[in-house]
């Protein structure tokens, strides 16, 4: 199977220099499943996107520091490609950023957190447990970091998990799978984005993620599920094929 990765993140600090890119991690977290798929990364956020996105079996749409909901022409332009991939039931899974990105464009609505941010390990509660997500915990533990939150899901999106009473995923058919967090991270690059974001978080928000990150995140069981998503998602022939 080959996946197209969107990526959206537009950090180029020093911090994100020292680290591996979102597609990197991506790929690892696709191939901590499957280690025999195949991706191909799209800077997005520098206006560089699949010619045809519909050669791909899937795509993933990466997080960002970025607002789906600031006019930038590239943010744009990406949620007509979702928009164009909704309309052909084409596979799409959006972490973060991208949860927020395909919320807004199939007619959500996106809003500051009630709370402020959200930072370290989250815990969220299952709402919904379709075939292929069979595998997760009622209680799934992922990295999160973000002060933006959907407040009301596209027509027809069906909430899959919630933590403090916020929406922290859907799916929308079989074709579209989200999350609020960020499954791609590491326990160290948490441990590192949290240190780096100290200053922006504040003490309180920077001590309980601290506290948060004594646990580990469910990221083996998430990427078995994110797997066993694509291949329920793809057309027959290439689910079989990549088996």
């Amino acid at each position: 199977m080959h996946l197209a990765i969107l990526m959206t993140n537009t950090d180029e600090s020093d911090f994100a220099q020292r680290h591996p890119k979102d597609g990197e991690k991506f790929t690892d977290l696709i191939r901590m499943a499957r280690q025999d798929w195949r991706t191909s990364v799209f800077a997005v956020k520098d206006g560089t996107f699949p010619q045809n996105l519909f050669e791909f079996d899937g795509a993933m749409i990466t997080g960002s520091p970025a607002s789906a909901r600031s006019g930038a022409a590239w943010v744009a332009e990406l949620l007509e490609m979702i928009r164009a991939a909704h309309a052909r039931r084409f596979p799409l899974f959006g972490a973060c950023f991208g949860h927020q990105a395909i919320a807004l464009a199939l007619g959500g609505s996106l809003d500051k957190n009630p709370d402020g941010w959200v930072h370290g390990l989250t815990r969220n509660r299952l709402l919904h447990s379709p075939d292929w997500a069979a595998a997760l915990p009622e209680e799934v533990r992922l990295y999160g970091s973000h002060c933006e939150c959907v407040c009301s899901l596209p027509p027809g999106a069906v909430p899959l998990a919630e933590s403090n009473g916020v929406n922290a995923g859907f799916t929308l058919g079989r074709h579209i799978l989200t999350t609020q967090h960020h499954p791609e991270m590491t326990h160290d690059f948490i441990i590192a984005l949290s240190e780096e974001m100290r200053g922006d978080l504040g003490p309180s928000v920077f001590a309980r993620a601290l506290d948060s990150l004594a646990e580990r995140s469910d990221q083996q069981v998430f990427a078995e599920t994110l797997a066993r998503f694509f291949e329920q998602a793809a057309p027959p022939a290439t689910a079989a094929s990549s088996l």
